[in-house]
């Protein structure tokens, strides 16, 4: 095992860079309004320090596992490194592809990149962990993607299987570290072992509290990959970072949250991902509005369409009832409010979830809890002493001051 938490040494001024992006990130309203106010201490990300990272790469072969969330300003991180001269031979892209466009679950193929040539091999699909072929050549795995911090949002999975590839084939994994934007709390059920899943891969709660450096050194603590192994990690942490910062992320993580709102909603909303309720998918405001045409209150209605990123969505050209949330106060939990109305509400409960429930709750127990018409405080408290436990073990691999 090394942990290594490196400590920062110089300002990076490469977001000034000139270059062409290999990919295009899509930047928010939000992002605007927040440069335009900048932090008291300025926020610098694990990539934009290339004086701690650069060394690590001299002469060695590194295959990059990221996304279009990648960039260093409106550069990509590739377009950075190559700038630079590292060699890389090869691009892995998680769930939603290289360029964040594909459909959730969708299927990605293996393509090469239209500016640098490089092949891009999906890690999503059949192929969820690199191969021992497809690694043979590499000396480093270097990680940089957005995460959202909930357990069930794929990205995290996909940093557990590189580790995994890692240590079962001796190569090394770099970890560029960036802010969970629902990093300053931590709630709901702790995931069971039989649930164990793609959406689900670590006895953690739904909304963890940790950014993808910190998890990385408690997987690799806890010895939560295959065999027991522990992969060479390190991690390149942010300077002026701490769970209690807001950071409105600049490019969209994944097609179908495109703003803080849905990213901060969510945890809460995407229990509906395994019921009969849309999140959304295939309006203009996915994760920002829910309902179902079994909903009894017609107070407000959406229908869902085919859409980029949704082209075919949950209830595609159906009328839906529910709710308007995309001007609602988003507190710190996870909000059961929404998922027992639906129910309680809904015209046909016995079609209500799906099997796909138990891999986002974690746990067989809420749904029980909700068709028993539990409270919302009945079904937190059945989260103790869980939660609890993992609380303390969290407090084992924080790298930045906590929010508590």
């Amino acid at each position: 095992m090394l942990f290594l938490y490196a400590t920062v040494l110089l300002a990076f001024n490469a977001c000034t860079s000139k270059q062409v992006p290999a990919t295009q990130p899509e930047t928010t309203k939000a992002t605007t309004e927040v440069a335009a106010t900048p932090a008291t201490k300025p926020l610098q990300l694990g990539a934009e320090q290339l004086d701690l990272y650069l060394p690590k790469l001299a002469g060695k072969r590194v295959g990059m596992v990221v996304n279009q969330t990648s960039t260093i300003g409106q550069t990509h991180l590739v377009d950075t490194l190559l700038a630079r001269g590292v060699k890389i031979t090869t691009i892995f892209a998680p769930e939603h592809g290289f360029r964040g466009e594909a459909d959730a679950g969708a299927y990605v193929k293996d393509a090469k990149d239209t500016k640098t040539g490089l092949p891009i091999i999906s890690l999503y699909g059949t192929n969820k962990k690199p191969k021992p072929e497809q690694i043979k050549d590499l000396d480093v795995l270097l990680f940089d993607i957005q995460d959202v911090g909930t357990r069930f949002y794929t990205y995290i999975s996909t940093m557990h299987y590189v580790m995994e590839a890692a240590a079962e084939n001796g190569k090394e994994v770099l970890i560029l570290d960036r802010p969970n934007p629902n990093g300053n709390y931590v709630d709901g059920p702790v995931l069971e072992k039989e649930h164990t899943s793609f959406v689900g891969m670590h006895p953690i709660p739904i909304v963890h509290g940790l950014t993808v450096g910190e998890l990385a050194n408690m997987i690799n603590g806890q010895k939560w990959l295959e065999g027991q192994r522990q992969a060479k990690v390190t991690v390149i942490p942010m300077k002026g970072y701490t769970h209690k910062t807001t950071y409105s992320l600049p490019v969209k993580p994944s097609p179908n949250l495109p703003n803080d709102q849905a990213i901060e909603l969510y945890p809460s909303i995407c229990f509906f991902e395994g019921t009969n309720v849309s999140v959304g998918r295939g309006t203009p405001t996915p994760f920002q509005v829910i309902g179902s045409p079994n909903y009894t209150k017609k107070n407000f209605s959406f229908t869902p369409v085919s859409t980029p990123g949704a082209t075919n969505p949950p209830h595609k050209g159906v009328v839906c009832y529910g709710m308007d949330l995309t001007k609602v106060a988003v507190p710190n939990k996870v909000d059961l409010s929404y998922l027992l109305e639906m129910y309680q509400n809904s015209s046909e409960k016995e079609k209500f979830f799906n099997n796909f429930f138990e891999k986002l709750a974690g746990t067989f127990k809420l749904r029980d809890q909700v068709k028993a018409g539990k409270t919302e405080a009945e079904i937190r408290t059945s989260w103790e002493p869980e939660l609890s436990n993992y609380k303390k073990m969290r407090k084992q691999y924080l790298l930045y001051p906590d929010f508590e």
